[in-house]
């Protein structure tokens, strides 16, 4: 029997159902006082954020850098999906004038994306914006993303998807390509069960299933030469086919491997699920292992800093999909990795602003807008989920 996992941004009802059948395991006095004493902190600095986020959008609609969309739509994403449905019921002026901006650059071909700009990054772009037209739940859009759909599949390359259609596929760009594509699979006319995603027109998962197996350090799966199955990256992902942002490995047996890294790992956790791969499938088996047995909120597991609140996004995404409520370490400490997780990226809010920001720059993360609305996404996740 396959065992499922959860979708998190339109599978919130299957989420709640979860989660109360799991409250009956535990004296529901106890466990609805201390849920909603943490619920209602982490919704405050969900508002503080977005009350920040809000002050900062610019006068053409936009937030952050106008020439890539995808930044206005993390922030429209994390306004829509705030606890209490405020911003998607009312549609203040300010979120109406960040989607029209999103209108703004969708393209001819189907993309959206800023022909203007010296970076089009069309697939980013792309999938991005089309998760917030998605989380609006506006019946309007729904011709733009089905262009947008057929659009993302002329992408794919060699299985995987990267930033356009001429450069190298990544985990980063086909985990984000798969997911705008989970979430709209509906459009394609079919009836959204998880089984039909492998009916998407023009999309090939096949290929798709390939090339993530082929940035997994799993020999079983991926032959090439740097492919490792020893204990400290077995079942972990690189970035792409033969490159890992966290470097390399020189083995005992004098074999050079390319080194697992957190959140890349997770992108590929995530990418078998939209993907419709089982649990007992010994690809997202052993991705699922390599993550516990480095679980940590204390840095992103192979790259300190770098990249951090993305990681935080992916874990929370990931995690909640799979299905898990709590995580069992090597050392044998059983982590509820929701609170874990909420407790610290609590710790990490500027108390006079209620923005987030990474020492580390890299991956844009010295933007507030940016890494404020991952943080946002993932507390939203997070909260439902509690």
């Amino acid at each position: 029997m396959r065992k499922k996992m959860v979708p998190f941004f339109l599978g919130v009802a299957l989420l709640v159902s979860a989660r109360a059948a799991l409250a009956e395991e535990v004296p529901v006095a106890i466990k609805t006082k201390q849920d909603l004493s943490f619920k209602l902190e982490l919704q405050n600095a969900i508002f503080k954020g977005l009350k920040w986020l809000e002050k900062k959008q610019n006068p053409d609609g936009s937030w952050s850098q106008p020439d890539y969309p995808a930044l206005t739509a993390l922030v429209l994403t994390a306004f829509q999906g705030e606890p209490t449905d405020k911003y998607r019921v009312e549609k203040p002026e300010f979120i109406q004038k960040g989607y029209l901006y999103l209108l703004k650059n969708v393209q001819p071909d189907g993309g959206i994306y800023a022909k203007s700009s010296q970076m089009p990054m069309e697939n980013y772009n792309t999938a991005v914006a089309m998760v917030a037209l998605v989380m609006s739940r506006d019946k309007a859009y729904e011709s733009i993303l089905k262009n947008a759909r057929n659009y993302l599949a002329t992408l794919q390359n060699n299985g995987g998807i990267g930033y356009n259609k001429t450069g190298h596929s990544d985990m980063s760009n086909t985990l984000l390509a798969l997911e705008a594509l989970y979430y709209t699979k509906h459009l394609a006319g079919q009836d959204a069960k998880p089984a039909d995603l492998q009916k998407v027109p023009l999309v090939d998962w096949k290929s798709a299933i390939e090339f993530i197996q082929s940035c997994q350090n799993l020999p079983a799966y991926n032959k090439a030469v740097w492919a490792s199955d020893d204990p400290q990256n077995k079942g972990g992902f690189v970035y792409l086919p033969g490159e890992s942002k966290a470097g390399e490995v020189n083995l005992p047996s004098g074999k050079v491997a390319l080194r697992s890294y957190g959140s890349i790992s997770y992108a590929g956790l995530l990418s078998y699920i939209y993907a419709d791969l089982a649990k007992d499938d010994p690809r997202v088996k052993a991705v699922y292992e390599w993550l516990k047995d480095n679980y940590t909120v204390e840095e992103n597991p192979g790259m300190g800093g770098d990249g951090l609140f993305y990681y935080y996004q992916a874990m929370a995404k990931a995690l909640s999909m799979y299905g898990s409520d709590t995580l069992t370490l090597r050392d044998g400490r059983v982590i509820n990795w929701r609170k874990d997780l909420a407790s610290k990226l609590l710790s990490l809010q500027n108390g006079e602003d209620g923005s987030w920001v990474n020492a580390s720059g890299r991956w844009w993360e010295k933007d507030p807008v940016l890494v404020t609305s991952y943080v946002l996404i993932t507390l939203e996740i997070l909260h439902r989920g509690l």
